[in-house]
């Protein structure tokens, strides 16, 4: 058993402990041997977050898992260093709060307006060293972190269409149920362009956990004092800690985190909160076996 408890949940209504644990067990038959191989990934926390992103159909479910467990084999998320991301980096675009909400849930940074690059495979890599990041430190028995973006300096050009697509795609794909809400805080006027063209990559989930925010208007900002401890936040959104972004010092605590990660999975242990794994390369010839597994299960089972 996970160090998640089953529990009914807000969107769990239906389902009891029990019910839940069955499911669990029914995507564990779907997804085959690579189970026990994989039992980090394919732990009971786990499971329960993708079968809540495809409201308890374990079919499709585990389809979604065994795509992950594919993209994670290939993509690598967990071995992407400090060095492979410090230029995407930089500017203070993406980062991981020194705080994080009322409920403990960390907290990632988004300055589009900051953009430093050009190129979205840079982009996209860097937002998953920051997710990994960011579920490394979750404390335990939470799951969910916060985005937090501030649109100050955004213009059209600050991100593509492109990168925003394949954002939503990993997040939504790879990491399902790990964003608790998206905080869009002073977004200007043009950006209702821009909305527009990427809100049909969000599935209704997402898009209902986004929430615009304006510093001038005392309706909406009760969501950040609901959420946050206005001491702890920054003063950028309404806050009054005036720390904000300092590249020295981030970049010591990224590799700090990193030499963690790395005596962490050498230790061979396992852990509560960290809900990935590292993926040495004897098991690289499991993304094979998913392949075929998946091929089959979409013509026969899924």
């Amino acid at each position: 058993m996970s160090s998640i408890q089953l529990k009914r949940g807000a969107s769990d209504k239906s389902l009891s402990p029990v019910e839940q644990q069955a499911k669990i067990d029914d995507v564990r038959k779907l997804i085959g041997p690579v189970v026990d191989k994989l039992p980090v990934l394919c732990s009971d926390a786990s499971i329960l977050r993708f079968l809540r992103a495809r409201n308890w159909n374990t079919k499709k479910a585990s389809k979604m898992l065994k795509e992950t467990l594919k993209w994670r084999l290939q993509y690598k998320p967990e071995a992407i260093r400090w060095e492979d991301i410090a230029q995407e980096a930089e500017t203070g675009k993406v980062y991981r709060a020194n705080y994080c909400d009322k409920l403990g849930r960390p907290v990632l940074v988004m300055r589009p307006g900051l953009q430093n690059t050009n190129s979205p495979v840079g982009q996209i890599k860097y937002l998953v060293y920051c997710i990994e990041n960011a579920i490394m430190n979750l404390v335990q028995d939470q799951e969910q972190m916060v985005w937090l973006v501030d649109f100050q300096g955004w213009a059209m050009t600050s991100i593509s269409v492109k990168v925003t697509r394949e954002t939503a795609h990993i997040l939504q794909d790879h990491y399902p149920e790990r964003l608790g809400i998206g905080i869009l805080y002073n977004p200007p006027k043009i950006f209702e362009s821009f909305w527009t063209i990427v809100k049909p990559f969000l599935e209704t989930k997402t898009y209902k956990k986004m929430k615009f925010v304006y510093s001038d208007d005392p309706k909406s900002l009760k969501v950040i004092e609901e959420i946050f401890d206005l001491d702890k936040l920054d003063v950028a959104f309404g806050g009054r800690n005036p720390a904000g972004f300092n590249l020295e010092v981030y970049a010591r605590q990224m590799k700090d985190d990193d030499s963690k990660r790395t005596n962490f999975h050498g230790s061979g242990c396992s852990s509560p909160f960290y809900q990935s794994s590292s993926l040495s390369e004897s098991q690289h010839h499991e993304s094979t076996d998913l392949d075929c597994d998946s091929n089959a299960s979409d013509e026969g089972r899924l």
